[in-house]
C-alpha cells in the first residue's frame, strides 16, 4: 500500500497545476476549482489501481473534466463566467507604467473573452492553447471525434477574435 501511495504521488502530483488550471476555467471560480481538483484527486486515487500507465496528465485531466461537469450539473449551471477576483489578479510586468497598463488590459480582455465562451469551446481552447494537448489527446479526453475538436477550436478562436476585436460573438 505504501508503494502504491508513493507511485500515485509520483505519477499524479506533478500534474496538479494543470488540473487546477482546467478546473478553474471550467468551474468559473477559484473556490469551485479547488473543490473540483480535490474531488478529482480522490477519484484518481480510488481508481489508480486501474490506471494502465500512459499519459498520467491526460488521465487526470479527463477526471478533472468529468468532475467539473458533475459539479456544474449539481449547481444547475449551464454556463459559468470567471469571478472578477480572477480577472483582477492578472499580473504583468513591463518597462513602463503605460505598457504595464496596456498589457494588463489585454490579458484581462483575453481572460474575459475566454470566460464568455460556451463551455464546449472554452474547454478545448484551454486544453489546446494553455495545456498544449494535441487534437488527438483532446479528442480522447473529451470523448469526441478529432474533427469535432478541430471544429470547436476553430469556432472558439473565431468567437475569441470577435470578442476581442469588437462586439460579442454570434
Amino acid at each position: 500500500m505504501e508503494n502504491e501511495n508513493a507511485l500515485f504521488e509520483q505519477t499524479i502530483l506533478p500534474h496538479l497545476d494543470a488540473a487546477y488550471n482546467l478546473a478553474r476555467w471550467l468551474a468559473g471560480n477559484e473556490t469551485d476549482a479547488r473543490d473540483v481538483v480535490q474531488e478529482s484527486c480522490l477519484r484518481a486515487f480510488k481508481s489508480f489501481s486501474r490506471f494502465r500507465g500512459g499519459d498520467a496528465r491526460s488521465w487526470l485531466l479527463t477526471i478533472v473534466r468529468n468532475a467539473a461537469y458533475t459539479a456544474l450539473r449539481k449547481r444547475g449551471a449551464r454556463e459559468q463566467f470567471l469571478d472578477s477576483e480572477i480577472l483582477d489578479s492578472v499580473a504583468d510586468t513591463g518597462p513602463s507604467a503605460e505598457q504595464i497598463l496596456e498589457r494588463a488590459a489585454n490579458i484581462e480582455a483575453v481572460r474575459a473573452a475566454i470566460a464568455q465562451l460556451p463551455t464546449d469551446y472554452r474547454e478545448v481552447i484551454v486544453l489546446r492553447e494553455m495545456e498544449n494537448f494535441s487534437y488527438k489527446e483532446i479528442a480522447d479526453m473529451v470523448g469526441l471525434p478529432i474533427g469535432t475538436v478541430m471544429s470547436r477550436l476553430a469556432r472558439g478562436r473565431r468567437a475569441l477574435q470577435e470578442f476581442l476585436v469588437g462586439g460579442a460573438a454570434k
